[in-house]
């Protein structure tokens, strides 16, 4: 499938129907803004599957926001995608390709910009002065200006670079993109209807 066309897709039924929501879904990888739901969806899916999460964000800052150094954060997530199960939740371009390469489902999500903002707002203003629950203790939520702008961006700047390297493993993964909430709920309800056969067991 061309970049072209994913860009023109939507919505996820507009892919083609997923193989994996009525097959085995072993390694999940979730990308996607902040402020599009890669958390509540990663819950979701963690509770059809039975498969273990990693939240990235998590495990990259330590207490204080320090982020890991890069030699390490690479061997982490190298580990990490060599494990036979999994669902991850978060961006980070420099181990993207890793993930890439072990998923056997990539789901993107592409909001609104306008929406993903609000979204943080909210979370903002719910989980200011303590860490929310994808986020490593110490790491208290704040709002930023070079963060609103990264989201803000992030359709024309990030996801362009984040298209093209999912393009490149499109010949033997999934690629599900939802656009909106009602495409996930959709989705989740199939998943559930059918039922999944992985699990999180070995």
């Amino acid at each position: 499938m061309e970049l072209s066309q994913w860009a023109d897709m939507a919505s996820w039924t507009a892919i083609s129907t997923p193989k994996h929501a009525e097959a085995t879904m072993q390694r999940i990888a979730i990308i996607g803004s902040a402020g599009t739901g890669k958390y509540t969806l990663t819950r979701r899916l963690r509770e059809l599957t039975g498969l273990s999460v990693i939240h990235l964000d998590a495990l990259y800052w330590c207490p204080g926001w320090v982020a890991t150094p890069d030699a390490d954060w690479e061997t982490l997530v190298e580990g990490i995608a060599s494990q036979e199960k999994w669902i991850t939740d978060g961006n980070y371009g420099r181990t993207m390709e890793p993930r890439l390469e072990r998923a056997d489902t990539v789901v993107f999500l592409e909001f609104p910009r306008v929406v993903c903002l609000w979204r943080v707002f909210k979370r903002w203003l719910r989980f200011r002065g303590r860490s929310k629950p994808d986020m490593a203790p110490g790491c208290p939520e704040n709002l930023y200006w070079e963060f609103v702008r990264w989201i803000w961006n992030y359709p024309t700047r990030s996801r362009p670079r984040v298209m093209e390297r999912i393009k490149g493993h499109s010949a033997d993964t999934e690629i599900i993109v939802f656009r909106s909430q009602k495409e996930i709920v959709r989705f989740l309800a199939r998943l559930a209807d059918k039922g999944d056969g992985s699990t999180g067991s070995p």
